[in-house]
């Protein structure tokens, strides 16, 4: 009696299979059915599909134009800058920030042609022209929105803002900005330099074993480098200091 029920669920279970398979295996009478139900769906939705390839169309559109947009954005700023170098170069920081009334400034090609690598590259200029004058704040304010590709380039605008922090007393503030140049892009030539700035400011700020601590790096890490016998003598007057 058990085999014949077994028999039942087996002969059921390949029924089901067989159904299975014979959705899979459709005639092609089947398949045109499907075929003339999808064409319909697509006639009754066709606005909908439309809407949607237009959409695409245009986002695609829109991308390959804003880069075509900032392409010839950036020729042109390039272009319009190439005065304000002169001026730079030349030491005329007056005409280089704010243009000479024929020709844009730094401060113009940020305004005018902002997101392009000629505004970016202006930030860098108009901060280090703050700089100069004295405007530390300013030069803060510019250098913080640049970027660069070109690491040594980054990491001496972070010591640039380090500078700036220093001309206005906030030491701590100052240390963390040299140790960031520091700590970019390490190498023997600059981040001994960096590293000695670093722990001027943390002695200026009153933390003397932190500048003891920027020294010592330059000890262990730096052994070639034109600070390094600077820094052993740094380090044992800190040294002194940190134990009275």
């Amino acid at each position: 009696m058990a085999n014949r029920v077994r028999g039942s669920r087996s002969k059921k279970d390949v029924q089901q299979n067989l159904s299975a398979t014979e959705e899979l295996l459709e005639t092609p009478e089947a398949l045109q059915d499907k075929f003339v139900d999808t064409e319909e769906y697509i006639k009754q939705h066709s606005t909908v599909f439309i809407i949607g390839a237009a959409i695409l169309v245009l986002a695609v559109a829109g991308y390959f134009g804003y880069q075509y947009y900032q392409t010839n954005q950036n020729q042109s700023a390039q272009e319009e800058m190439f005065q304000a170098i002169y001026y730079f170069e030349s030491d005329s920081l007056n005409m280089a920030l704010n243009g000479d009334g024929n020709n844009y400034g730094f401060l113009e090609i940020i305004d005018e042609f902002g997101g392009t690598d000629a505004s970016n590259l202006a930030h860098y200029y108009a901060g280090v022209i703050e700089l100069r004058q004295g405007n530390y704040e300013s030069a803060i304010e510019y250098l913080d929105d640049f970027s660069a590709s070109d690491l040594l380039v980054q990491a001496q605008a972070y010591a640039l803002v380090g500078d700036a922090y220093m001309e206005l007393g906030e030491y701590q503030q100052a240390a963390g900005e040299y140790q960031e140049a520091a700590d970019y892009n390490t190498n023997r030539f600059f981040s001994p330099q960096y590293l000695t700035k670093a722990a001027m400011a943390y002695e200026a700020a009153g933390n003397y074993a932190q500048a003891a601590d920027r020294y010592q790096r330059i000890i262990d890490e730096f052994p070639e480098a034109y600070e390094y016998q600077e820094a052993q003598k740094q380090h044992a007057r800190l040294a002194r200091l940190s134990s009275n």
